[in-house]
């Protein structure tokens, strides 16, 4: 007999983690759905079999009713098949899209032509398993543009369906500034079969066709990853344009703050030279140590170190460190350890500092998992000025790891870290408002003065330490959210 409390959720999405992973999207996705899982509900996620899928430790079967398909999307007969896979880790059911003619590309996502069939299919999908294994969800979890014309088919090509009757769909934005826009050239391959009044008109009379928006047009609910965010992207400044329809759907717009996975925890991690709790601090001591003699950074333990974590790119606020910490570093005794990937500009501009101060300065260029693990415990800073920030989780890494943020107040910067007030010794970072260097200077000259006050110090670390930023409390709300929504 069904649990009448347990709620029954399609997820799908273009990432994944550990399987397909760019950025926070894969880490939000498969921590959401782990906490839904153990919580009782029955969470279903579809992924794209991408040729570039970590098979690691995946144990893959076929569903029988979910082999040899095709579907018809605009003039192409598609075909594909569903296989299941359960991460061993966690025991959540993903089921991988197989389809090699769109996914096996050398990456998640292409400049090719056909881009915007990818997720169209993705998309469609998603819709047409549910049919299939006749499994009705309560809930459709969209998730970016990528699987945002769901909401719409639901209420057009899919209409029919009495499946989907009680079915509400949730979207979540992880990042507005990507958006999916195509030239209205594609609008054949929607198959909306004369629904195409449901579109943005003043979009199709330019010329084209925006994923997102025909998602925040037609979804039930809209979610973002920080409460601060949901309010920012209402306004001029940060709405990427959709300001104004995001405005008219306020009520409807709700900002939940991503958690941390368990992996990021100090007491248990296996990545770092030795593990740490707010009660016993030595280790971090000794994480410090091998990190900085790792990285070939020659400064004395007592010496601060600031870590960097980040895509080198305009949003992150690359150009403020670009015009900061140069005159800093040699005004002050502080090291830096940088690991990231991005635009060849910035990229240019880290390898220049470590040639010019190799015993203070090492940039990591790319990714690299341990290292992540390493500069969270061993640094005592954590520099993250964005202009926009959705929500991160590097900061809130930080936090659990004793490693105090310096980061501008914005977006999920704005809802994890609170400023530090060395009188009431409250707080848990160094924050700042405004986009500018001089702001960024003081933030960072700030945080150096107040490493020098070690009781201080140590209290301001106590706090963050002390913070609840687990994925079972911010999964609570999605729940409170979808039973809300679903009359469950």
């Amino acid at each position: 007999m069904a649990d009448k409390n347990q709620l029954k959720i399609c997820l799908a999405s273009s990432e994944f983690a550990p399987l397909a992973k760019t950025g926070g999207l894969a880490d939000v996705t498969s921590a959401l759905s782990t906490q839904l899982l153990r919580a009782g509900h029955d969470v279903r996620v579809l992924l794209p079999d991408y040729s570039t899928l970590n098979r690691g430790g995946l144990f893959v079967e076929r569903v029988g009713i979910l082999q040899e398909l095709s579907i018809q999307i605009g003039p192409w007969k598609i075909d594909y098949a569903i296989d299941r896979a359960l991460l061993s880790a966690t025991g959540v059911p993903v089921y991988l899209l197989r389809c090699p003619t769109l996914y096996d590309r050398s990456g998640i996502y292409t400049e090719a032509a056909d881009e915007h069939l990818r997720f169209i299919f993705l998309s469609r999908v998603a819709i047409e398993m549910c049919q299939r294994m006749q499994f009705a969800p309560d809930i459709f979890h969209c998730h970016d543009w990528h699987t945002s014309l769901i909401p719409l088919y639901l209420k057009t090509v899919y209409a029919w369906d009495k499946l989907f009757t009680d079915t509400r769909s949730v979207l979540t934005i992880h990042n507005i500034g990507y958006q999916g826009i195509f030239s209205a050239d594609i609008l054949p391959d929607l198959n909306l079969d004369g629904a195409e009044q449901h579109l943005h008109q003043e979009d199709l009379a330019a010329g084209r066709v925006n994923f997102l928006k025909t998602g925040l047009l037609f979804a039930d609910l809209l979610t973002t990853v920080s409460p601060t965010y949901a309010r920012e992207i209402q306004g001029e400044q940060y709405g990427m344009g959709l300001h104004h329809l995001l405005q008219s759907r306020s009520a409807t717009l709700v900002g939940i703050l991503n958690g941390v996975d368990d992996e990021w925890n100090p007491e248990s991690d296996a990545l770092i030279p030795q593990t740490f709790s707010r009660s016993d601090l030595s280790g971090k001591a000794v994480c410090k140590q091998t990190l900085m003699r790792e990285l070939g950074l020659t400064g004395a333990p007592e010496q601060p170190l600031i870590g960097i974590i980040t895509r080198l790119v305009g949003q992150k606020g690359i150009d403020l460190m670009q015009r900061v910490l140069p005159l800093l570093l040699t005004k002050r005794e502080f090291s830096l350890a940088v690991l990231g990937s991005g635009e060849p500009r910035f990229e240019q501009f880290f390898s220049w500092m470590q040639q010019e101060l190799r015993s203070r300065v090492c940039f990591y260029r790319g990714y690299n998992n341990r290292l992540a693990h390493w500069i969270e415990a061993g640094s005592d800073m954590f520099l993250m000025p964005s202009i926009y920030e959705p929500c991160g989780l590097n900061q809130m890494y930080s936090l659990k790891y004793g490693t105090v943020p310096i980061v501008r107040e914005t977006g999920g910067l704005a809802d994890s870290v609170q400023r530090v007030d060395s009188d009431a010794r409250t707080g848990t970072g160094i924050v700042f408002r405004e986009y500018d260097e001089t702001r960024l200077a003081w933030a960072i000259n700030l945080a150096l003065d107040l490493y020098d006050d070690k009781p201080l110090w140590k209290q301001i670390m106590n706090n963050g330490m002390s913070t609840d930023f687990s994925w079972e409390r911010q999964a609570k709300q999605y729940v409170s959210l979808f039973r809300q929504l679903s009359g469950k």
